[in-house]
């Protein structure tokens, strides 16, 4: 998914929602290090996908509490 429409559905969230899906983002990423510690992750450009996703929901999350 490009970055322009993953930001745009994300402004389109809720605060509820954007926590959700940060959770997720996290669970998602101990599982993804859980997979390279064990050498089982085939894609590891995964993990830097996911820390920057969590980086732009937190960014959202902030932006819409401060309007």
């Amino acid at each position: 998914m490009k970055k322009t429409t993953y930001l745009e559905d994300l402004r389109g969230n809720s605060v509820e929602e954007l926590n959700q899906q940060l959770v997720d983002a996290k669970k998602e990423l101990f599982n993804l290090r859980f997979q390279n510690a064990t050498n089982q992750l085939e894609n590891t450009a995964r993990i830097r996908e996911v820390r920057k996703n969590i980086a732009r929901i937190q960014t959202v999350i902030t932006q819409t509490s401060r309007a």
